[in-house]
Order: C-alpha cells, then sequence, then structure tokens
C-alpha cells in the first residue's frame, strides 16, 4: 500500500491507496475537494463536519444518476467496471449536470438549516 499525502478544503489528510491506483484516489479527492468548496463558499453552511454530509450526498445522488454499466471480467477473472476506472470524468460529467443548488436547499431543509432572511 502507498500513503499520498492530499488536501481537501485546505486541511491534509494521509491516505492508503493501492499500487496502481493513485491517479484514481486523486480524481476522488479533486471532486470531493471541489464539492466541499462549492457548498462552503455558496456560504449558507459553516460547520466542516455538515460540508462533508452535503458533499457526500450530492456526490452519491450524481453516482446514482449515472447510466448502469455492467461489469466485465479482468485479465484474473476479476469483474472490472470501466465507469469505475473512469471516476473523473464521470464525476465531472454528472456535477455539470446536476442542479447544486436545489439539492442543497433539500438537504438543509431536511437537516433543519434554513437560511437566514436578508
Amino acid at each position: 500500500m502507498k500513503q499520498l499525502e492530499v488536501s481537501i478544503m485546505g486541511q491534509t489528510y494521509i491516505l492508503a491507496c493501492p499500487e496502481g491506483r493513485e491517479t484514481s484516489l486523486l480524481l476522488a479527492v479533486d471532486s470531493v475537494d471541489r464539492e466541499m468548496s462549492t457548498i462552503r463558499d455558496a456560504g449558507r453552511v459553516k460547520a466542516r463536519e455538515r460540508i462533508a454530509v452535503l458533499a457526500a450526498l450530492n456526490l452519491a445522488y450524481a453516482l446514482s444518476e449515472r447510466p448502469a454499466t455492467s461489469a466485465t471480467p479482468g485479465d484474473d477473472g476479476t469483474p472490472v467496471d470501466s465507469a469505475a476506472q473512469q471516476a473523473g470524468a464521470e464525476w465531472a460529467a454528472a456535477a455539470a449536470r446536476l442542479d447544486l443548488r436545489s439539492l442543497v436547499q433539500r438537504v438543509e431543509a431536511a437537516l433543519g438549516d434554513t437560511p437566514a432572511s436578508s
């Protein structure tokens, strides 16, 4: 296992990563960092933990909206999902389709966070 030092929303993390999968992990880190930064920059949610939950929900929602793909066996017979290997591009495409404001508003309402009136 290789260890990578990454930064998500300004905080450093040391993550374990299987050899040869560094690019996939870095793409995932970039997706999480962008999602959390987008929520933070919207200015309505301040707590890092709440931002992380909202980002996880956004990314899970985007993933659930992807068309289903079938896994094909790799050289060793283990199923390999080619879509999973191209996660970075798919995350970007899914994020572009996602109406973040609407989703954040629904999650905030469900969590009891209502934006302050001006």
